[in-house]
């Protein structure tokens, strides 16, 4: 499969995706611990279906000392007991965050408390761009149809 178009190649998405990298580093550095990070970016993806961003957080998280059973159990992590409470307060804000038209109130009040419970404010502005910066890459990448599998650890940085 190949993608409609090559980021890469273009003057206009260089200049755009200089400023778009350095808002993702900026997150990675922030206080939001990075295993929670790397499980909601791919909570995000799984939900936007966005191939692409799915291989690569799995490897990144992987590639950081993720354990396989909670990277394969991140789909249903309501049901699954290795998440931490904070992981799931910010997997519930994560999945709220992404689905604003399906739940027509964004995010409610009761996962925002449950959230703010386990952060502190810096972390939570950070979980709260992180949702939005993984939703935009969902979407640069979807439209475009970027293909998936062929990521490596650490290709981005």
């Amino acid at each position: 499969m190949n993608a409609r178009l090559n980021y890469f190649a273009s003057p206009t998405a260089g200049k755009a995706l200089k400023h778009f990298m350095a808002a993702g580093k900026a997150l990675k550095d922030s206080p939001l611990p990075a295993a929670t990070q790397e499980l909601v970016a791919l909570r995000v993806s799984q939900i936007n279906g966005c191939a692409a961003c799915i291989d690569m957080h799995t490897k990144e998280a992987a590639a950081a000392g993720e354990n396989p059973v909670r990277l394969n159990l991140v789909a249903a992590w309501r049901e699954a007991t290795v998440f931490t409470e904070a992981e799931r307060a910010a997997l519930e804000l994560a999945e709220e965050g992404t689905r604003v038209a399906d739940a027509a109130t964004g995010v409610s009040d009761e996962v925002w408390a449950s959230a703010a419970k386990h952060y502190d404010e810096e972390q939570l502005m950070a979980l709260v761009f992180l949702v939005s910066f993984m939703n935009a890459a969902n979407r640069l990448n979807i439209i475009t149809q970027q293909p998936a599998g062929d990521y490596e650890p650490g290709q981005f940085h």
